[in-house]
């Protein structure tokens, strides 16, 4: 994707942990000649080398996906910026984060290693639950998946939070979303500001 310097997210640390906090993304691929995508969870691997995720048999794109190097976006908290907003003069924008990986794909048939990974997404996603629901997956339920595994090769990552802004304009622009209860994304913004005064330092 396109990236303006003043946009780019290069440190590593920070862009495993927005992949691991904001793992709902799309994978895309080429099946039949054009591009297709599924909206589903991932898992970042321990080593983060690669992205682990499954889709159901009866989606076609596994069929075309092996060798294959896909696309997989991931987003965080996003929102309209009025120009109402800055002290000064300014035009309509959103704001917004991203990440791109790119990766050579693998499917994964094998069932204790499909059982290992719906295990770890469930797990992920029921630990905020007072009465976390325990897996239980058959065999008959894993073999209506199939596993992926996408060896990353290329991250992209852009922060896109006012910070071609003043100070002064991003305070307002932050004081604005909080108004309007876009809380994530006043965040997000004053994280970005944290981060760039860390690396100017």
């Amino acid at each position: 994707m396109y990236i303006p310097p003043y946009f780019a997210v290069t440190d590593r640390d920070e862009i495993f942990a927005f992949i691991e906090a904001n793992a709902f993304g799309q994978l895309i691929s080429i099946v039949d000649g054009r591009h297709c995508a599924t909206h589903i969870p991932f898992l970042l691997s321990p080593d983060k080398s690669c992205l682990l995720t499954h889709v159901a048999r009866q989606n076609p794109q596994h069929l075309e996906i092996e060798g294959q190097e896909a696309l997989v976006t991931l987003a965080g908290p996003h929102g309209y910026i009025s120009p109402s907003w800055y002290a000064g003069a300014g035009v309509p924008t959103w704001n917004y984060q991203a990440v791109h990986l790119y990766g050579q794909c693998r499917l994964i048939t094998d069932p204790q290693q499909l059982s290992a990974i719906v295990e770890e997404l469930s797990a992920n996603y029921e630990s905020g639950f007072a009465e976390p629901w325990q897996p239980q997956y058959g065999a008959s339920m894993l073999s209506a998946i199939i596993g992926i595994e996408i060896a990353i090769s290329d991250i992209q990552c852009q922060y896109k939070l006012s910070q071609n802004r003043s100070s002064e304009d991003q305070a307002r622009v932050i004081q604005q979303l909080q108004s309007a209860d876009a809380h994530a994304l006043a965040d997000a913004m004053a994280h970005a500001a944290a981060l760039n005064e860390t690396l100017r330092t």
